[in-house]
């Protein structure tokens, strides 16, 4: 079983677990649980030391992150009314449903048995074969994809900033800046735990709210001065288009609220966990509230149908000239990679949790050399494997959106819902039941239905893919 045990405390409570189809309460000493019996990768990395307001700065950073500035290309195949609903419904949504996933895990905890992993939430409630073949693979793949996707964003800010700044000078290709990007992150990469990077996760918290500000006071800006676009907010394209648009930008709004991480987040918190994660939750959204609308609506305004795939594209005009102070552009751009190396990092934890588990020796030190040499190497490779895909597949883009709704649907959209009637059986008489199942029935679709218009665009867009291409 891959179910970890809960920290040691100092004092013993009555806790109740099953046997059989009963309760019974049993007293349980959690002084008596030795850390030990932890694997590597939870001993280490997940280290259970963190507050709730600290699990607030963790969950902000994986969500409030730069592919909110696509936000508004989304509203660009939606429209106003759509658009307005869709962004809504994500949050309203993904809020209930990280809800629903703290509520699980914190119910397995007073019984016991504190889960730390998603895969260790799917072992205990599917059954072994689901955490092993799918969730846990499904996880790790999402999380590492973002990895590298987030790297090429980051490289691409960066060579825009070079063009900014030595406009006349374009000697230095977009693999250039993944390496000096690739090195930032080479070294956050080796920050021991997920806890660790508290401090990290609140500039992070101030970062995005930062870059968002300059994207909406930049979108209002240009709308309003004398060398504004034309406003248009029709729908272009043909019917078939119009229709994979919607479901293109429908997978953006699910991939932009996609966490992915949730059971690793709480597992960063102290226990006892009850309660602790609605109030980090409610720290994220109204950070996300705050973001998302205000750099949706006033890019949206400003650009309509226009609307570039990262918003800030739009604050120059197609001949290269900036539409905004060239220092405000420099200045948006340093705050979105200075996020991304974060956001980077977050997202590598569960890969630094399996490398810990596989490399490492729970019954050594943990700054021991037996365990601090393989952890510089398999992390540093780690990296190193990423920013090197990211630089030969600029095109990477594409690839996103199908493993968002490969990925982000069923870990965000689909499971928390399928634990929670698991874990807590709800009549079917229940309205919560058929709001559950509904969801999830929906989401599984939706799942199918995104994943083939992404296929079909990465068709479309195969005739222009070149390995280590300068975009």
């Amino acid at each position: 079983m891959i179910t970890s045990a809960v920290r040691a405390s100092s004092n013993s409570e009555h806790i109740a677990v099953h046997a059989g189809d009963h309760k019974q309460p049993v007293a349980v000493d959690h002084s008596q649980i030795d850390e030990q019996e932890l694997d590597a990768g939870a001993l280490f990395v997940l280290k259970s030391k963190g507050s709730w307001i600290h699990c607030g700065y963790h969950l902000t950073t994986s969500i409030v992150a730069p592919p909110l500035l696509s936000l508004p290309f989304a509203f660009a195949s939606l429209g106003w009314v759509a658009g307005v609903i869709c962004l809504t419904m994500g949050a309203i949504i993904t809020f209930y449903s990280y809800h629903l996933i703290s509520l699980v895990l914190e119910h397995h905890a007073q019984l016991g048995n504190r889960l730390l992993r998603f895969r260790d939430m799917a072992h205990d409630i599917l059954g072994p074969k689901w955490g092993r073949y799918y969730v846990g693979p499904t996880q790790l793949i999402l999380c590492y994809t973002v990895v590298l996707s987030l790297a090429l964003l980051g490289g691409q800010c960066l060579k825009t900033i070079y063009l900014l700044s030595n406009p006349v000078n374009e000697s230095m290709k977009l693999y250039h800046f993944l390496i000096i990007f690739g090195g930032l992150l080479l070294v956050m990469a080796q920050i021991p735990s997920f806890h660790s990077l508290r401090h990290i996760n609140l500039i992070s918290l101030v970062l995005c709210l930062a870059y968002s500000v300059c994207a909406t006071a930049g979108s209002i800006y240009i709308g309003m001065s004398s060398n504004a676009p034309p406003k248009d907010y029709s729908i272009k394209g043909s019917t078939v288009n119009k229709v994979f648009s919607v479901f293109n930008a429908v997978a953006i709004i699910a991939t932009t609220f996609g966490n992915g991480i949730i059971p690793e987040i709480q597992a960063t918190l102290t226990p006892p966990v009850k309660g602790k994660m609605f109030k980090g939750l409610s720290v994220c959204y109204t950070t996300v509230c705050v973001t998302f609308f205000s750099v949706t609506i006033s890019g949206y305004w400003a650009f309509g149908n226009n609307a570039g795939g990262i918003i800030i594209s739009n604050f120059t005009d197609e001949n290269g000239r900036s539409l905004v102070p060239k220092w405000f552009l420099l200045l948006t751009n340093v705050l979105i990679v200075l996020q991304l190396s974060a956001v980077s990092v977050v997202y590598l934890q569960p890969t630094n949790e399996l490398l810990e588990r596989r490399f490492s020796d729970p019954k050594s030190a943990e700054f021991s050399a037996r365990n601090a040499i393989p952890r510089l190497i398999s992390r540093s490779l780690s990296v190193v494997l990423a920013v090197t895909t990211a630089a030969m597949l600029p095109f990477f883009g594409d690839i996103i959106a199908l493993i968002g709704a490969l990925g982000f649907t069923p870990l965000d959209f689909i499971l928390p819902f399928v634990f929670s009637n698991l874990t807590f059986k709800p009549s079917k008489r229940e309205p919560v039941f058929w709001m559950n199942t509904t969801i999830a029935v929906f989401f599984s679709i939706f799942a199918v239905i995104a994943a083939v218009a992404a296929v079909r665009q990465i068709a479309l867009d195969a005739t222009t893919y070149r390995l280590f291409a300068n975009v």
